[in-house]
C-alpha cells in the first residue's frame, strides 16, 4: 500500500536516519518540510507560530528528533536524552492542536528498547512486556506525550529496532570493531539483535501513512532477527576483517563495559537482548526488500567506504 505523495513534515531531518528519509521521500515525489535547529529548517522548535504554519494542511508528520543515546548516561546527558524526546513531542502536540487543518497522521519515534531483555520469546505490540531502567522510562514518557496530546489525528509510536544504514549510523561501531579484528561475539553472543535496513525503514514509515487501519504502537523491524554471534559473523563475512571470515576476537561483557567507558557510551546498547516482532507491520501488508541479514549487509557493504567509519558519540 502506497500513499499518494503530498507534503511531509519531518522533524529530525539532520540526523543519520532522518537524512535518509528526507532523500527517499523527496525521490518519491513528496514535498518535505523540516523542523529542527539546523540552519535551513523550515520551522524551529522555539517558534510555536512557525511550527503551526509548517504543519497546517500538511499530509503527514514524522518526528525523529532526539539526542543520540550513544553516550555515557550522566545527569546532564540523561536529562538531554529525556527532554530532547519529550519536549519536542509535546511541542508538536500543541502545534497540531492549534492547526485549523492538522495533518491526518502523526508518526513519532519510540524504540524497541521499551521491551524487557527478552531471550525466551519475541515481543509483539499486543503481548510484549515492557522493561525497566532509564531507557525504558524515556521510551514510556516519549509515548505518553504522543498519546496524551489533545489532538484528533491518527497517531503511531514507531517502536524501532536497530536501523542499519551505509557509511555510518548504528552499523559503524560494529563494522569498526570487525575491521580492527574484534569481530567475534559480544558478551555471550546469545542476545537477540532485531534490526531493519534503513531503506526498509523509510519505506515502512511512508507505508504507514496509507493504511488508516494502523494506529498505536508499531514495531519497526524485520521478521528475521539474529543472535549477536550471528550478527558479528555476518559482518565479518560482508565487510571483511584482518582475521578473515572465519574468526574474530570475542569481547566478553566485562571488556565491553570497560571499553564503553573509554569511548563514552553504554554497554547496554550491545548487551541487552532486543527481540522485537513486527506483528502489526506484517499484518498491514508491508513487504520487506531486505528481510534477512546477509543480503542487507551485502547491500550496505557495497555502499560503505573502506577503513574506519565515523561514529556519532554524545
Amino acid at each position: 500500500m502506497t500513499a499518494p505523495a503530498g507534503r511531509l513534515v519531518l522533524a529530525g531531518a539532520s540526523g543519520f536516519i532522518g537524512g535518509h528519509v528526507a532523500r527517499f521521500a523527496a525521490a518519491q515525489g513528496w514535498t518535505v518540510r523540516t523542523i529542527g535547529r539546523a540552519p535551513g529548517a523550515d520551522a524551529r522548535w522555539d517558534d510555536p507560530a512557525g511550527l503551526r504554519a509548517v504543519l497546517e494542511a500538511s499530509d503527514a508528520v514524522l518526528n525523529l528528533a532526539g539526542r543520540s543515546v550513544s553516550c555515557r548516561y550522566t545527569k546532564r546527558t540523561a536529562d538531554e536524552i529525556f527532554s530532547s524526546r519529550t519536549e519536542t513531542t509535546a511541542a508538536l502536540g500543541r502545534a497540531i492542536a492549534a492547526c485549523d487543518a492538522p495533518p491526518p497522521v502523526w508518526r513519532n519515534s519510540s524504540t524497541g528498547t521499551i521491551y524487557r531483555d527478552a531471550r525466551d520469546r519475541p515481543q509483539t505490540e499486543a503481548a510484549g512486556q515492557l522493561g525497566s531502567g532509564f531507557s525504558v522510562a524515556v521510551a514510556r514518557a516519549w509515548e505518553r506525550e504522543l498519546f496524551d496530546a489533545a489532538v484528533d489525528v491518527r497517531r503511531i509510536a514507531l517502536r524501532t529496532s536497530i536501523v542499519l544504514g551505509p557509511d555510518g549510523g548504528a552499523l559503524a561501531p560494529i563494522v569498526n570493531l570487525a575491521r580492527m579484528g574484534f569481530g567475534g561475539r559480544e558478551g555471550d553472543g546469545a542476545q537477540v539483535f532485531s534490526w531493519i535496513h534503513v531503506d526498509d525503514f523509510t519505506r515502512a514509515v511512508l507505508h504507514l501513512i496509507a493504511d488508516d487501519r494502523v494506529s498505536g504502537a508499531v514495531n519497526v523491524a524485520t521478521e528475521h532477527p539474529v543472535s549477536n554471534a550471528e550478527l558479528m559473523a555476518q559482518v565479518r563475512r560482508a565487510f571483511g576483517t584482518p582475521l578473515g571470515r572465519g574468526g574474530g576476537v570475542p569481547l566478553p561483557a566485562w571488556a565491553l563495559r570497560a571499553g564503553a567507558r573509554i569511548i563514552r557510551t553504554e554497554a547496554e546498547l550491545v548487551l541487552k537482548s532486543r527481540w522485537v516482532e513486527p506483528e502489526v507491520l506484517a499484518a498491514s501488508g508491508f513487504a520487506w526488500r531486505f528481510p534477512r541479514l546477509p543480503a542487507a549487509l551485502d547491500d550496505l557493504a557495497a555502499r560503505t567506504r573502506r577503513g574506519l567509519l565515523p561514529v556519532q558519540l554524545g
